[in-house]
């Protein structure tokens, strides 16, 4: 378990993990109420069926209220700042920034992830410090670097006091103005977001729908590289009938970790010693230091320093630059870092490793990534 660890780091990290036991259960206790689901069909080649919350089921009104509420400026500290902000429509719902900008233009630490097929996904954010998309969509609200707002009572506050929404949360759930509370608000737009899902793409009618002509030979070739030499498909899966292109884990590829190796034992002592449980939402997007922890400031185990979740890939072409601090600005900077085998460090995940690609090699798999780009991809409702 700690063969790669520097023993001097041990000490630290069992106390680290010792505190954040006790956190983690109840965050988990407080984050799982939504885990018994059902499914819908997706009805999208190459997607499965889409998984819905059994207390959050799909209405038409409600996703119409959702996307109402996501798209609402009002709902930050200087009325400038939506999760439309961020995570722009017209953009594959990416903002094209390194690291995303919030009120007053402040900067996190975290490059904005698409909401494309977060649907599907086990766990939200890059170190999944959420499990699901109700929960994921109440942090960035009170966070000083992005909507900065003091309390969700501010947002409820402006909920109350417009006709419109207090009209559209009664149709929605039922409840007169007093009764609107946060949760309200997050299932509304978990369901605006559950409608957010891309597939039909040049590969999946080559994969799925069996269209010989669909992919370049290129890109043919890329696909053959993506599932054997390059062994994309080891983390970025594809399955019989369906891609969503994620094994929902995390891994240490080393990106960004350079920031904070030279001072890791400095970092984990300072964390030990402050016996906190896991680091919130508000510390990673403003503290560097606790960003590059990557999974392991949310879990406190070892193997989880410095890896970040595995993100989808559909609409990849659309959606850079890439890595959770935004470093690389195309796809094929993406594939050297594979090709070296990642960055070199104590907790590299052991699966990666150099691959030894030509050049031929890497120009194919950066035209078959640029074939998961769906010909339509999912818009505000009108």
């Amino acid at each position: 378990m700690f063969s790669r660890i520097d023993s001097k780091y041990l000490g630290y990290i069992f106390l680290i993990f010792i505190f954040y036991c006790v956190g983690c259960d109840s965050q988990k206790k407080k984050d799982t109420d939504l885990t018994e689901l059902t499914y819908i069909p997706s009805g999208i080649l190459g997607l499965p069926d889409l998984p819905v919350p059994k207390n959050n089921p799909q209405s038409s009104d409600k996703i119409s209220l959702g996307a109402k509420l996501y798209s609402d400026k009002r709902f930050s500290s200087d009325g400038t700042v939506s999760c439309a902000t961020c995570h722009k429509p017209e953009q594959a719902f990416v903002d094209k920034l390194k690291v995303s900008r919030g009120i007053k233009n402040l900067t996190g630490t975290r490059n904005a992830p698409t909401v494309l097929n977060a649907a599907y996904y086990k766990t939200q954010f890059w170190d999944g410090r959420r499990n699901d998309l109700e929960g994921q969509s109440k942090d960035p609200l009170l966070n000083p670097v992005e909507h900065g707002l003091s309390s969700h009572d501010d947002l409820i506050k402006i909920v109350k006091a417009d006709p419109e929404y207090t009209s559209k949360f009664k149709t929605v759930f039922g409840i007169d103005p007093d009764s609107i509370r946060i949760d309200h608000v997050a299932l509304a737009i978990a369901s605006f977001e559950r409608t957010i899902i891309s597939g039909n793409s040049p590969f999946d009618r080559y994969r799925f729908g069996k269209e010989e002509k669909a992919l370049s030979e290129s890109a043919i070739r890329g696909l053959n590289l993506y599932m054997g030499k390059a062994r994309c498909q080891d983390c970025h899966t594809i399955g019989e009938t369906y891609a969503i292109f994620t094994d929902d884990k995390f891994h240490n590829l080393g990106v960004g970790f350079k920031r904070i190796q030279p001072k890791l034992e400095e970092i984990l002592r300072k964390k030990a010693e402050s016996k906190n449980s896991p680091t919130s939402d508000e510390e990673i997007l403003t503290n560097l230091e606790s960003s590059e922890l990557g999974r392991f400031a949310v879990t406190g185990i070892s193997e989880d320093l410095g890896t970040f979740k595995t993100p989808g890939l559909r609409n990849i072409a659309l959606t850079s630059p890439y890595m959770h601090d935004g470093s690389l600005t195309s796809l094929e900077q993406v594939i050297d870092l594979y090709d070296r085998g990642g960055e070199a460090n104590p907790f590299l995940s052991s699966g990666i490793r150099p691959l030894a690609l030509s050049g031929q090699e890497k120009a194919d798999l950066v035209s078959f990534l640029k074939s998961l780009t769906s010909p339509v991809l999912p818009s505000m409702p009108k």
